[in-house]
C-alpha cells in the first residue's frame, strides 16, 4: 500500500470515529434536532473544510512523494551511473594494474638477469685480477731473472774480456817464446816437443761439472803448468777415500781448465763439485 492510501485510509477512519461520535451523541442527547443539526452542519461544514485541507495536503504530500520520487529516480539514476563511471574506473584501473604487474615481471626477470650479469661480471673481473696478479708476479719474476741473467751477461761479458786478454797476452807470450826459440836453434813447433805428455805435481779440485758427468772445470791451468792433453787422476777424500777416475785437459787458462772424463768411471760413480784432480795419485793396482 502507497503512502497516499495509507493517508485516505486514515481519513476515512477518522470519518468513521467522527459519524460515530455523531450518531451517539444523537441517540445520547435528546436536545433540539434543528438546533443540533445547525451544529452539526457547522461541525460537518468544518470536517468538511478540514477535509479539504486534509485532501489539499494530501494532494501536496502526493506531489512531494512525485517530487522525491523523481527526485529518487534521479538520485538513482545518478548513483547508477557513478557506479557505471567506478565500474568502468576500476575495470580500467584491474587494466593498469595488470599491465604494471606484467611489467613488474618483466622488470623482475630484467634485474634477476642483471643480477646474474653482475655475478658473472664480478667472477670475471675476480678472475681477471688474479690472472693480473699472477701475470704480475710472473712479470716481476721475469724481472728477476731478467736481472740475474744481465748479471751473468755482464760478468761473462768481464770473463770474455779477462779470456781475451789472457788470449792475447798468451799469444805475445807464444810469440816471444818462438822468437826465443828460433834464435836458439830450435824449433818452435810443438809437436816436435817430446816431455809434456806428463803433467808437472799438481793438485787442484773440481769446480763444475756438466749435466752429462762427461766434462769437469778444474781450479788449477797454466799457471800450475797444465798444457792440453795432460790427464790428471780423480778421487775423493770423504766419507771414505775413494779413487773415482780419470780426465784429460782439453782447454787450459792461467787459473782454470777443462777437461774430459776418460772412459768410464769407477762404478759409474759421478763426479762432483769438491772432488780432487792430481797428478801424483793413482788408484791402486
Amino acid at each position: 500500500m502507497t503512502f497516499v492510501g495509507k493517508i485516505l485510509v486514515i481519513v476515512i477512519m477518522a470519518f468513521a470515529i467522527l459519524f460515530l461520535g455523531i450518531s451517539t451523541v444523537v441517540f445520547s442527547t435528546h436536545t433540539n434536532w434543528k438546533q443540533a443539526t445547525e451544529s452539526e452542519k457547522k461541525k460537518v461544514g468544518d470536517l468538511t473544510a478540514k477535509t479539504r485541507d486534509l485532501t489539499a495536503a494530501v494532494d501536496a504530500a502526493k506531489k512531494d512523494l512525485d517530487k522525491a520520487r523523481a527526485d529518487h529516480k534521479a538520485a538513482i539514476d545518478q548513483s547508477e551511473s557513478k557506479i557505471k563511471s567506478l565500474e568502468d574506473e576500476i575495470k580500467q584501473a584491474q587494466t593498469e594494474v595488470a599491465a604494471a604487474r606484467s611489467k613488474l615481471e618483466v622488470a623482475q626477470q630484467t634485474a634477476n638477469t642483471s643480477l646474474a650479469e653482475a655475478a658473472a661480471n664480478r667472477q670475471e673481473t675476480e678472475q681477471l685480477r688474479e690472472q693480473k696478479k699472477s701475470v704480475e708476479q710472473q712479470a716481476n719474476e721475469f724481472k728477476l731473472q731478467q736481472t740475474e741473467l744481465n748479471d751473468k751477461i755482464r760478468e761473462q761479458e768481464r770473463q770474455l774480456k779477462t779470456l781475451d786478454e789472457n788470449n792475447k797476452d798468451l799469444r805475445d807470450r807464444v810469440a816471444r817464446y818462438s822468437t826465443l826459440l828460433r834464435k836458439n836453434g830450435l824449433s818452435d813447433n810443438i809437436a816436435s816437443v817430446t816431455g809434456l805428455e806428463s803433467p808437472p805435481a799438481v793438485q787442484g779440485e773440481v769446480a763444475r761439472v756438466d749435466a752429462r758427468n762427461s766434462r769437469v772445470e778444474i781450479t788449477i791451468g797454466s799457471d800450475d803448468g797444465l798444457v792440453s792433453g795432460h790427464e790428471l787422476y780423480v778421487y775423493r777424500t770423504k766419507p771414505v777415500p775413494q779413487y773415482l777416475g780419470k780426465i784429460q785437459v782439453m782447454s787450459v787458462d792461467p787459473d782454470q781448465a777443462v777437461g774430459k772424463v776418460v772412459g768410464k768411471t769407477v762404478n759409474g760413480i759421478k763426479i762432483k763439485e769438491g772432488d780432487i784432480v792430481s797428478s801424483t795419485i793413482r788408484p791402486r793396482s
